[in-house]
């Protein structure tokens, strides 16, 4: 099986290497990386080329932002599934790939658990992400899969489409909603796939943290028929709460 993996990024010299040499690194054969550049001012494209891999393509241009750049990559991909990694994450470990590979073997829609890390030099863990059992009522009590472990097959993208670009910050949420919503084999991979850095958008504070639970809340009311303020508005918080290691 062909896992494509998307990196869509801007700017990202500080840790664009890292990311690329953890895809690199993973025993998973059969892979591609598609790096998906927003015209970069720094040298971020420069360090993607300084690899010389045929398994990777580059495609630095403008776009209208990080969903318009996604779903290029959504067109652009050749593998039988695809997920998405930051230019600032990484693979947590050798074998992250071939866990996903082997979990879609019987499955359309896998996730897995992340850890988020303060940076890749110390990789010290400040929160870790339990995604947890899918079951139909869990996007009306606060859950939500990390979307940097979230891999579908082909056919999933052909059913759910692309990122609506309207919105700022929740639409990975949206996505993910539409998807799962769908009759698909769901397999949850108890394994932690990611570290994710600390410090992207969607990670930013209480404000970015507040902004991004509104646009979730506005997705479960035009997808599942949430009331316009419901119990997940309230228990997304609580679960990030919980997510934070202490100590």
């Amino acid at each position: 099986m062909k896992i494509s993996v998307v990196m869509v990024c801007l700017d990202a010299e500080k840790t664009i290497a890292f990311a690329i040499e953890s895809f690199l690194n993973q025993s998973h054969p059969d892979k591609e990386l598609i790096i998906i550049d927003g015209a970069s001012s720094d040298r971020t494209v420069e360090i993607a080329r300084s690899f010389q891999s045929p398994g990777i393509r580059i495609i630095s241009e403008r776009d209208h932002g990080i969903y318009d750049a996604m779903n290029k990559g959504l067109r652009l991909f050749d593998g039988d599934a695809i997920g998405f990694i930051g230019a600032d994450d990484t693979f947590s470990g050798r074998n992250s790939l071939t866990l996903i590979a082997d979990a879609l073997a019987d499955a359309d829609i896998v996730y897995g658990d992340l850890d988020m890390v303060r940076d890749h030099t110390s990789k010290r863990v400040v929160r870790v992400w339990k995604s947890g059992e899918f079951h139909p009522k869990a996007f009306l009590r606060g859950w939500m899969p990390a979307h940097a472990t979230f891999y579908i097959r082909r056919k999933v993208v052909d059913a759910v489409g692309f990122f609506d670009t309207s919105y700022d910050i929740g639409s990975d949420y949206d996505f993910i909603l539409r998807a799962m919503i769908r009759n698909f084999r769901v397999r949850y991979i108890k394994e932690i796939l990611i570290d994710f850095q600390l410090g992207g958008k969607s990670s930013q504070g209480l404000r970015s943290a507040f902004h991004q639970n509104v646009e979730c809340l506005r997705a479960r009311r035009r997808h599942i028929g949430a009331p316009p303020l419901d119990l997940a508005f309230f228990l997304k918080w609580a679960r990030k709460v919980l997510q934070f290691r202490l100590g």
